[in-house]
């Protein structure tokens, strides 16, 4: 049971009803992850405006993001993340356990084409040790075609996805069933 009271989708009403009902139209559901946040419904609807952008980004595609997610997640020991994006990445881009497993385990590893590999090790550097990156890393990323636009988006991703961590392993959110 998470530390702070959630308000569950048969409950929820105004702002925070309507960002559920949002999120139940495309995802089938309402995860515990959005409601976490719902003690808070402005930051609710901040959450879930940012998750529709990334699910329509234009360059950075599902399996890169998923896998930034449960990576950095990893790193911050967020299991509840870890397994929304492995079981998102098994049930909607046709991974494997086996794929997720030498993924997590080396991130080169990860069933990606080279330029979303490079993406990939690169937000994952940012968040590990962003003092570390220099514009070699953004002229390699240049070389590949990706835009300075693609970068800080998955920069701010990846981001985004470390304070997640932090709330969720806060308020010990609860795997979804």
């Amino acid at each position: 049971m998470p530390l702070i009271h959630t308000v569950a989708p048969a409950q929820a009403q105004g702002q925070v009803a309507e960002v559920y009902r949002q999120a139940e139209a495309i995802l089938g559901c309402v995860p515990n992850a959005f409601q976490m946040y719902s003690g808070s419904p402005a930051l609710l609807e901040t959450q879930w405006q940012q998750t529709a952008y990334f699910m329509r980004h234009p360059t950075l595609s599902f399996p890169l993001l998923a896998l930034t997610r449960m990576l950095v997640s990893q790193d911050h020991r967020c299991d509840y993340c870890i397994d929304f994006n492995a079981a998102m990445l098994i049930e909607h881009a046709g991974f494997t356990q086996e794929q997720i497993a030498a993924t997590r385990r080396d991130p080169t590893a990860a069933p990606l084409d080279a330029r979303d590999k490079a993406m990939l090790l690169f937000a994952l550097k940012a968040t590990r040790t962003p003092q570390d990156v220099d514009a070699a890393d953004i002229d390699s990323l240049k070389s590949l075609g990706w835009a300075e636009s693609d970068m800080l988006d998955a920069v701010a991703h990846a981001a985004r996805n470390m304070a997640a961590d932090v709330v969720f392993n806060t308020f010990k959110v609860e795997r979804d069933e």
